[in-house]
């Protein structure tokens, strides 16, 4: 017989800890429906997130390096799905929930824009009188509205677990504001699980990508980056000499492996403390009780403050996506003018959320190389990734 729904759930309970977030639990979505058979609700809601549409894009949106600068560079896809395994991780090693942990990461940047963090900086300041733009905010947009696939109700109609965490999903970058349907001083860990594990996967993975494409020096990172001097010291001793490729890897997972065991030791130690006993506990408890130890959080920003000085704002990252993001200024003016040209949904829902907005759900849905496609049949230019 096949293992049902309430099977699983019951192993939930024998399984996790009492302060994870039981997916028998839910407190349901927003538009009623029968539970799955053989999934959770969260192994339901992970699957909706994989087969949506937004999803698919990620593939072809900046993570750093523009889309097309390098086939082994990560894409906001790939981040996703990096992010996801490391929640996993954490959570399995927590007693929390995994599904729910890993549906929040693999739905965390459904909403990003094309070009990363420097098109949503536009996309904010084109939007300031009309509601404004956070792209955490807009993946909520994109699972309770504008993702069409269900003849019941609009968007995926996930749970509300997974909606809280992408209302709260908070990290150095993102920093969504309020919902009154989220009011509640903290989140699920499942949730903080994910806000903690997008940090580690971009700066280990971006520092990466770096060395990768030549930015960055491993011998200058071990004069000037505690933490990933560390981690080479460890491979050394661990491996001895190894041929370059080896060696960065093992460097790199070094470096996500000890941020992890901190995490984990540090988080354990700090729920103890807490003496919280269920999810609604750790939603009442003031602080977060995800973190980093402080002497690790204080390498952290020591890598963060490394990587934006010579990664984000290195010339060959920084001004390709400066030059790209301008497509995205005249583009949204050129929308505004020619609203014919937005494509039939976001046309249909000009009356109900006013131009402005129906023009940036259309933009912010864009992969970089459909804005560059646009761009060029519009303007009649052609985008070079170097200049």
């Amino acid at each position: 017989m096949p293992r049902t729904r309430l099977e699983l759930e019951q192993i939930e309970r024998q399984i996790l800890a009492p302060y994870a977030q039981f997916s028998g639990d839910t407190r349901g979505r927003r538009y009623k429906e029968s539970p799955p058979l053989w999934r959770t609700q969260y192994q339901r809601d992970r699957d909706r997130v994989i087969h949506s549409r937004a999803f698919r894009r990620l593939e072809y949106k900046t993570q750093v390096f523009l889309n097309g600068s390098g086939d082994h560079l990560r894409t906001r896809l790939t981040h996703t799905i990096e992010v996801a395994a490391i929640s996993r991780n954490i959570a399995s090693a927590l007693k929390l929930n995994t599904d729910l942990a890993e549906t929040i990461a693999l739905a965390h940047d459904l909403g990003h824009s094309p070009f990363g963090h420097k098109g949503e900086t536009v996309l904010a300041r084109l939007m300031k009188g009309h509601g404004g733009f956070e792209h955490n905010q807009h993946s909520l947009r994109i699972v309770e509205e504008l993702e069409q696939k269900y003849p019941d109700f609009p968007g995926l109609n996930l749970s509300w677990e997974v909606r809280e965490g992408l209302a709260k999903h908070y990290t150095s970058y993102d920093h969504p504001g309020k919902r009154k349907d989220f009011d509640a001083k903290n989140s699920s860990l499942e949730a903080q699980i994910a806000n903690l594990a997008d940090e580690i996967t971009y700066y280990s993975h971006d520092l990466d990508d770096g060395l990768d494409s030549g930015l960055l020096s491993e011998k200058d990172l071990v004069r000037k980056v505690r933490v990933f001097a560390q981690a080479a010291r460890h491979v050394k001793r661990e491996h001895g000499e190894l041929p370059e490729e080896s060696r960065r890897y093992f460097i790199i997972r070094t470096v996500i492996d000890m941020q992890i065991h901190d995490v984990v030791e540090n988080s354990e130690a700090l729920i103890l403390a807490a003496e919280v006993n269920s999810a609604d506990d750790v939603r009442r408890y003031p602080k977060a009780l995800i973190q980093h130890s402080p002497p690790r959080r204080k390498f952290n920003m020591e890598l963060r403050d490394y990587l934006y000085k010579n990664l984000y704002f290195n010339p060959v990252v920084h001004e390709p996506n400066m030059r790209a993001v301008k497509m995205l200024d005249k583009l949204f003016k050129y929308y505004l003018t020619h609203p014919n040209e937005i494509g039939e949904s976001a046309q249909k829902r000009a009356g109900k959320t006013g131009l402005h907005r129906a023009v940036c759900d259309y933009i912010a849905g864009m992969t970089d190389r459909y804005v560059i496609h646009e761009y060029q049949r519009i303007f009649g230019e052609t985008f070079k990734l170097q200049p």
